[in-house]
């Protein structure tokens, strides 16, 4: 029936007892099912990972304005790996960069939790935070 009509026997639920079969377009079929696949994914947000950058010795307004970003990500439910560098001899004093991680903990404790708490890397001390 399905070479007579110039169409093709498609298995739909090889699972089913007896399986089900159609005579339909193929291609149509593939398009169908790719086209459902992306509505479907179309509006799904995965958080992305965003990343914010500071240095030990970082001015108070610099920090404000990068919080600012911050807090603008975590509104839209992406996770933010903040990084300290130490650049030189400021990996001598690891204990500031610390000191910057607290600061920008207690500064964000209503709007974000600590998914990776500070952990020192080489020259860079690296926090993981995701919306609460």
């Amino acid at each position: 029936m399905a070479e007579f009509e110039g169409l093709d026997l498609v298995e739909v639920a090889p699972q089913a007892n007896p399986p089900v079969c159609k005579i339909i377009d193929f291609a149509k079929f593939k398009y169908e099912q790719i086209r459902r696949w992306k509505d479907a994914h179309k509006k799904q947000k995965s958080g992305e990972l965003k990343e914010v950058r500071f240095t030990p010795t970082v001015h108070q307004h610099d920090l404000d304005t990068k919080l600012k970003h911050i807090e603008e990500f975590l509104q839209e439910k992406d996770k933010i790996r903040i990084t300290v560098f130490f650049r030189g001899r400021e990996i001598t004093h690891p204990e500031i960069g610390h000191k910057l991680m607290d600061a920008i903990k207690v500064r964000l404790q209503n709007k974000a939790k600590v998914d990776k708490e500070p952990l020192l890397e080489g020259k860079r001390l690296i926090m993981v935070l995701s919306p609460k």
